[in-house]
């Protein structure tokens, strides 16, 4: 059996964000069919890693990015084990990554989530052009990559002219392998406990609130879509809102209850959100990568509608029906297409399932 160590710089257990969830899933689902040995954090959960080991080497400070007494002690770890490859979670650490690859041999695979310096161009970050000289150089070092995304991929490999043997597709994953049979049990779950009628449409918007990109497309939600869906009587409808971090000053968005907004906060058991939802709603215009909420909304049995920059990185062939992508800011449309929804019975498509379902994805790692 191979033995695969891999580094996560940050905590992930439990998760609460879709990067913190791709970890930590990938994680569980890898150390099913191989020995997988997990460094990372003291703050996380370890007792939630069912199905590998894990150490916590990380500093919790920010010198961690920079400790270089890790060389040492990981370096020993993988004299001492017989790891054949190391897999690091975005490249952050992949100046560690190549030290311990000097003094061992073994193979350094970067998992990264996004370009990471287009992330932090499109939300302002002035140090953003540092970042792409670091991140072109680490990928043309590294052995191998795993790209979430097939845009990030195809970027790498025609602008940074990375060799695309070395270049591999690893999507973010789904727990569901077909469509799932309890939609209108759960909306009407949901219903009730937000006392929505039977005849209003439930639109879904879910992410972490304190990343800026979603924060942004709440604010749409609220200025912009709505604005537009109170001006269409004839169109009954409630709009929830799922996340943890919205700020303070926004009081929870309190003063659009009369305004059929509903803020539900951080919802653990978020796929009855998902089942329950007639259409997922993504006006996301920044940030970069996949998005998982539309990989999960999709597996779900959900409709989505997106702008272009919300849908990138999803493997848009085969989503079928389920997917709607619109130009960004284009909301008289995105407002059409809310409103005239007779897309919503069709189911996903199977293939999408054998595209997103973990133990497939698992599958093709492994033989990589």
């Amino acid at each position: 059996m191979k033995k695969i160590l891999a580094i996560a710089p940050y905590p992930y257990l439990p998760y609460h964000s879709g990067g913190q969830k791709f970890i930590a899933q990938f994680f569980e689902y890898l150390g099913k069919e191989i020995d997988l040995t997990v460094i990372s954090v003291a703050e996380n959960d370890f007792a939630l890693a069912k199905n590998y080991k894990t150490i916590p080497l990380l500093k919790k400070s920010f010198s961690r990015y920079y400790d270089r007494s890790l060389i040492h002690k990981i370096t020993a770890l993988v004299k001492g084990n017989g790891f054949d490859t190391l897999i690091i979670e975005h490249p952050y650490l992949s100046w560690l990554a190549f030290a311990i690859r000097k003094r061992t041999g073994i193979n350094v695979i970067i998992h990264t989530h996004n370009i990471e310096y287009q992330r932090f161009k499109s939300t302002g970050k002035w140090w953003w052009p540092i970042l792409k000289r670091y991140e072109k150089k680490s990928f043309q070092k590294a052995d191998g990559l795993f790209f979430i995304a097939p845009e990030d991929k195809e970027f790498a490999i025609t602008q940074w002219h990375i060799p695309a043997e070395k270049c591999f597709d690893l999507p973010f994953g789904i727990e569901i392998s077909s469509n799932p049979t309890d939609k209108d049990q759960c909306k009407e779950v949901v219903s009730t406990k937000h006392n929505i009628k039977s005849e209003e449409k439930i639109l879904l918007f879910a992410g972490a609130l304190n990343y800026k990109p979603n924060l942004d497309a709440v604010k749409i939600i609220l200025d912009t879509i709505n604005s537009l869906l109170l001006q269409q009587p004839s169109f009954r409808y409630k709009i929830i809102i799922c996340g943890k971090g919205l700020p303070e000053e926004m009081n929870e968005l309190k003063k659009y209850s009369d305004k059929n907004i509903i803020y539900a906060g951080f919802i653990s058991d978020i796929a009855t959100y998902y089942k329950a939802a007639d259409i997922f709603v993504n006006p996301v215009l920044s940030g970069g990568g996949v998005k998982t909420k539309i990989v999960e909304a999709i597996a779900y049995g959900t409709t989505v509608i997106s702008t272009e920059t919300g849908a990138a990185g999803m493997v848009k062939e085969v989503c079928g029906e389920k997917l709607i992508i619109l130009k960004d800011n284009d909301w008289s449309n995105f407002i059409e297409l809310l409103i005239n929804n007779n897309y919503l019975e069709a189911p996903t498509p199977n293939l999408y399932y054998k595209t997103y379902f973990w133990k497939n994805i698992i599958e093709s790692i492994i033989n990589i």
